[in-house]
């Protein structure tokens, strides 16, 4: 499965940004899709996480101010981010696994999210 990530930008502390990430090829085999961001300096991390069903699921430093959601019909995921802080600032990633949670997409270039204070 590709994966494009989309959305980044520059934005102040407090504001919002809504990324994008479509899926190609494979996507018969996707159940769940994720986001993750990696910080300078720092490993990647799970962001959240929803399943074909729907259910989601949060870092603790994001819970009440990202939002996942996905479109399957487009094969995209969605990540609505609000009261962006200078910690958020990363590159964003997406990806996706299948029903038996085995990792089916490739990481791509990801999409750069700065928060300045």
């Amino acid at each position: 499965v590709q994966l494009q990530a989309s959305g980044g930008g520059l934005v102040q502390a407090g504001g919002s940004l809504r990324l994008s990430c479509a899926a190609s090829g494979r996507t018969v085999s996707i159940n769940r899709m994720e986001w993750y961001r990696q910080a300078p300096g720092k490993q990647r991390e799970l962001v959240a996480t929803i399943t074909l069903g729907g259910s989601t699921n949060y870092a603790d430093s994001v819970k009440g101010r990202f939002a996942i959601s996905r479109d399957n019909a487009k094969n995209t995921v969605y990540l609505q981010m609000n009261g962006l802080k200078p910690e958020d600032t990363a590159i964003y990633y997406c990806n996706t696994r299948d029903r038996l949670g085995i990792p089916t997409g490739s990481w791509g270039q990801g999409t750069r999210v700065t928060v300045s204070s």
